[in-house]
């Protein structure tokens, strides 16, 4: 039974990100409704609000038909406007900024939610059209779910007003980049508050029992409570071996265990592994950083030469780093003062590397955005960090990133910044002299 429970809740992980998903809950939501509303209008409720209110009831059989006709065509063009302007948007942001943002502005709930209730509506009509009686009868019109359908347009109506406004908020960069952030800073600081047992040591794993998976896909995510509970079930410990995020290949080891585990066991912890095919920041942290990078990369591409954009993201990528240091390399969970499984992370050295990596490419050009990353690196040094070797990577990346800048540029005034950049991060390099930087650096003579 908890096996099927946990493929339930990877299936309602997997689809609920789809941009079908609450459209069609809502679709299905209306056919049900429209049907509720001929049951009872078969038990008389519109002869009796005729009788009672009848300023809310149509009695006219044409003009019913009139009505539900047009909310049905007026409502099929707005959603396809609606559709075609969700398109556009995912293009947009595709090829300006990163493919990498099209699963989080999918799974953006309020364009499936306005999506959704226009399908709700328009069934709605379509069956309670189907349900008036052409012959001018008024106690054969359905006239309080015309009422209603009157309404319903209305809703929909000011849901495509705010559908106008939504998508021209969301495809605004600074809007994308806030949400990135805001989505990662609330992952990262859930993690940091579990992390109870990071100050314990977990036993060597080597010579452990490893188990792998027959599905492949990004892992994103594990059910770590399910995970602990089988643990102590089975009095043994576990290593989970890939990285969130990372794709995970067939007959590659997915976890280690202290004990050796029957097929049951391994079927039942492999349950609540969940893979994708898409990331998404709510799910790995480290993927907002990858975002953020692309983004600042894409901006400072010869095609795109957009470098405020890039500021902007390097501000964005600070407060992240700053995050970033309150938390521990590794994840060991633990349970009542007992350590149980271990989890495997993108290490602080490893995750800025890859960022500035990426960043130095097409930035060391750029003195403002030198200045810019050299900023961040003084104020993350500025900052609490966890760990006091975080503070050496700090100082390793911005030595890397003033060197590649030095050999890049060969304005020398520019050059005289970089010397004072370095002073301010005690960097000493035998790249250049810092107390007597060569004016005549990359001048013709």
């Amino acid at each position: 039974m908890k096996h099927l429970y946990n493929k339930l809740i990877n299936f309602f992980n997997s689809v609920r990100n789809n941009i079908a998903f609450y459209p069609t809950l809502l679709a299905a939501l209306g056919f049900n409704f429209a049907f509720l509303m001929i049951y009872l209008e078969e038990r008389g409720i519109s002869t009796y609000l005729l009788e009672t209110v009848p300023v809310l009831v149509v009695d006219n059989g044409n003009t019913a038909m009139t009505l539900l006709s047009s909310f049905i065509t007026g409502l099929i063009s707005m959603m396809v406007f609606s559709f075609s302007m969700v398109m556009v948007l995912l293009n947009q942001a595709s090829s300006n900024y990163s493919p990498r943002l099209l699963p989080g502005l999918i799974s953006d709930k309020n364009h499936q939610f306005i999506l959704g209730i226009y399908l709700f509506t328009i069934l709605y009509c379509i069956f309670i059209l189907f349900s008036i009686q052409p012959t001018g009868d008024k106690y054969q019109v359905p006239g309080f779910a015309v009422l209603l359908s009157i309404l319903f347009t209305v809703v929909c109506i000011c849901a495509f007003i705010y559908f106008i406004h939504n998508i021209s908020h969301n495809i605004q960069i600074n809007n994308i980049l806030d949400q990135i952030f805001h989505l990662a800073e609330k992952r990262l600081s859930r993690l940091i508050e579990a992390e109870d047992g990071g100050d314990k040591d977990f036993p060597d794993t080597s010579g452990w029992y490893g188990y792998h998976s027959e599905k492949t896909g990004y892992f994103q995510n594990v059910a770590l409570n399910s995970i602990i509970d089988i643990c102590k079930k089975e009095e043994t410990k576990i290593e989970i071996l890939p990285v969130k995020g990372i794709f995970v290949l067939q007959r590659i080891p997915l976890f280690k265990s202290e004990k050796e585990l029957d097929e049951e066991t391994v079927k039942e912890i492999l349950s609540n592994f969940n893979f994708a095919r898409g990331e998404l920041v709510a799910d790995n942290y480290a993927l907002a950083f990858k975002q953020i990078t692309e983004i600042i990369v894409k901006a400072m591409s010869p095609g795109i030469n957009d470098p405020g954009t890039a500021l902007n993201g390097i501000d964005y990528l600070t407060e992240l780093f700053a995050l970033r240091m309150k938390k521990r390399d590794q994840s060991i969970i633990a349970k009542d003062e007992n350590v149980y499984v271990k989890v495997a992370t993108v290490n602080f050295a490893e995750l800025m590397y890859n960022v500035l990596a990426s960043i130095r490419v097409y930035c060391k050009h750029d003195i403002i955005l030198i200045q810019k990353l050299s900023t961040m690196f003084i104020y993350l040094k500025s900052q609490e960090a966890i760990h006091s070797f975080y503070y050496d990577v700090i100082k390793n990346e911005a030595k890397i990133l003033l060197e590649d800048a030095y050999e890049s540029i060969e304005n020398k005034s520019d050059l005289k910044v970089i010397e004072r950049l370095a002073r301010k991060l005690d960097i000493k390099t035998e790249k250049f002299k810092i107390d007597n930087l060569p004016l005549t650096h990359g001048i013709n003579k």
